[in-house]
């Protein structure tokens, strides 16, 4: 859920003023002015940060929020500067590696910036509630009034130098990654104040998260439980009490947790059992839609600039782009941007040229100038910045970005052949049957989850034969380029599973996972970016279609691009019992893979 950043020591003893200069770290500061306001910052770069609490109501709770006021030099009453809002990822605080920086990088660039530790996290009371936006939503509202200038904090400090859109109305930006992107989310939904947004790496809808299942967008059928994300996210919640003592007493959660809520407290359980009862598993899939801008996006109005991750297994791309999409067809001005790093790669050491925020690289990295022209053109209202294209890539293979005005289409079909080949055209297909079975414990490895994380090293993947079929092309005549989500139709035969898939609990359904493959000229094979769909077949006597992740992928000349359907995968939950799985092909009914290709064609 959640980016978990390395803990820093807090900078503050006191709760008087610090003053700090510019450090090496980040970039030199602009000298940013407002349209009809005197210019802000003057460019000295220096700032002083005090400490503050916040007594907000979230929900039915009144909460202490623990801030920190980033306030350049030269700044005040007579020369007040836009604001920006940001907060911590999943385990994090106000002091964090990244969340400290961002607050750091956009005060040497004139900016008012407003660091807090998330609800249930660093020194902020009540539970952890996944940004429920009737919660951590409503919660981050009371900072927006501070900022606004109707509210004081706690002892009485107030911000009367931030540039006002009307009265109350604060001109305010926010900008996190992973947890401390779907808060903003969270907060634009209730509160119209907001001018713009830049959530990183963040979800779309947590049943898909957590739970996903690639052949049903539409939550009739739970997915398989991805356990090693989930559970790794949960016992860090848990532990809060451990890596902070003396924690306010509201931080005491419900429903058997010790720092969730009941509702989070209760799903976890649920996907933990392995079993699926209707009334418990649709409650369940509710509540985690209810937490998840797929519920209330309906309500978000300001700007958005989303980024997301290529290695990112927590939150793939095709949450970014159901997002895109949705604050597309509504209106709302979006854009969107698939970066390199994610959950799963890249987070502490991104790639040469990319963004940085432990560095503050903003003028120096693509995706850190779309940011600065973001805000230059919402929060400064320089209403002739560029801010870029509607959509951006990077690709590796080039060390830079492509652009497009859409994420591309699928524009390339290939078949599933009886001898195991992928071909361009249907009459090719041999006829044929082929079978895999699964086993009582997992038989391929995609990646251990919290390797990105953690910098641990993981094993490369894998899968054991007999319990998963592949299908290739062959050797391809020049490079290939896809980019974004594949997706297979498929139709299986499972007797064993056909016979209990109406037994009322849903963990009975057949579960299967997709993925590709990058196949060198030498045999050596990648998982393009160790990605997965997992999928429980909703009907197994239909066929079905699987939306697979998103990449940004070469496939070189030479190489061969291989469809692989495996049993199982240890990162997730699996089979209850042994299900034998049999797909067959002929020239009139096969399977078929499409992939949005723009460069090249396979066959």
């Amino acid at each position: 859920m959640f980016r978990r950043c390395r803990r820093r020591r807090p900078v503050f003893v006191s709760r008087r003023p610090v003053v700090f200069a510019a450090g090496a770290a980040l970039a030199a500061p602009l000298a940013l002015a407002v349209p009809g306001q005197a210019g802000a910052a003057g460019g000295s770069g220096e700032f002083t940060v005090t400490p503050l609490k916040f007594t907000v109501q979230a929900g039915d709770r009144k909460c202490t929020v623990d801030a920190d006021l980033y306030r350049p030099a030269g700044v005040d009453k007579g020369r007040p500067a836009p604001a920006v809002l940001t907060t911590n990822g999943f385990g994090g605080s106000k002091a964090d590696g990244s969340t400290d920086a961002i607050a750091k990088a956009f005060t040497t660039r004139g900016y008012v910036a407003l660091a807090y530790s998330g609800l249930g996290f660093g020194k902020s009371g009540c539970p952890i509630s996944l940004n429920d936006p009737e919660i951590d939503g409503r919660a981050a509202s009371g900072l927006v009034d501070f900022l606004g200038g109707t509210r004081a904090a706690d002892d009485g400090t107030r911000a009367d130098y931030v540039v006002k859109d009307g009265a109350g109305d604060p001109r305010l930006g926010m900008i996190g990654g992973s947890y401390g992107g779907t808060i903003q989310m969270a907060t634009a939904a209730n509160d119209r104040r907001l001018d713009a947004l830049v959530p990183l790496i963040t979800w779309n809808d947590l049943a898909y998260s957590l739970d996903p299942n690639n052949a049903t967008n539409d939550g009739s059928v739970p997915g398989a439980y991805k356990y090693q994300w989930t559970s790794g996210f949960f016992l860090m919640g848990e532990a809060q009490g451990l890596l902070n003592p003396s924690l306010d007493p509201s931080r005491i959660g419900g429903g058997g947790c010790l720092h969730f809520v009941a509702k989070a407290c209760e799903t976890t359980r649920l996907l933990t059992s392995g079993r699926y009862p209707a009334d418990r598993t649709a409650a369940m899939m509710a509540y985690a839609r209810s937490v998840s801008p797929a519920s209330y996006l309906h309500r978000v109005k300001a700007p958005t600039l989303i980024v997301q991750g290529q290695a990112d297994s927590l939150f793939n791309l095709n949450e970014a782009e159901a997002t895109y999409k949705t604050l597309k067809a509504q209106g709302t001005e979006t854009r969107m941007i698939w970066q390199s790093w994610g959950h799963s790669g890249g987070l502490t050491d991104p790639a040469a040229g990319e963004l940085n925020l432990g560095q503050g690289n903003l003028e120096t990295s693509y995706v850190g100038k779309r940011i600065l022209a973001w805000f230059d053109r919402y929060l400064h209202g320089n209403k002739g910045t560029d801010t870029g294209p509607a959509f951006a890539y990077y690709r590796d293979w080039q060390s830079g970005y492509g652009t497009a005005a859409a994420p591309p289409a699928l524009s390339r079909k290939v078949y599933l052949s009886g001898d195991g080949k992928l071909v361009d055209n249907r009459s090719k297909v041999v006829r044929g049957a082929r079978e895999y079975r699964n086993h009582l414990h997992p038989t391929s490895h995609s990646e251990n989850s919290l390797s990105g994380l953690t910098g641990l090293p993981d094993r490369k993947p894998s899968d054991t034969p007999g319990t998963y079929l592949g299908w290739s092309t062959t050797p391809l005549k020049a490079a290939v380029d896809v980019v974004g989500a594949p997706k297979a139709t498929l139709k299986v035969v499972s007797p064993k599973a056909e016979r209990v898939q109406n037994s009322g609990d849903a963990a009975d359904k057949l579960v299967l996972f997709a993925k590709l493959y990058d196949v060198a000229p030498d045999g050596t094979k990648t998982l393009v970016q160790r990605l997965v769909a997992p999928v429980r077949v909703p009907d197994v006597t239909r066929p079905f279609t699987v939306s697979l992740p998103g990449i940004v992928h070469r496939y070189e000349a030479g190489h061969r691009l291989e469809f692989v359907v495996a049993a199982s995968d240890d990162a997730y939950y699996g089979n209850r019992g042994i299900k034998p799985v049999t797909v067959t092909s002929a020239p009139e009914d096969t399977g078929v893979l499409e992939l949005p290709v723009i460069r090249g064609t396979l066959g």
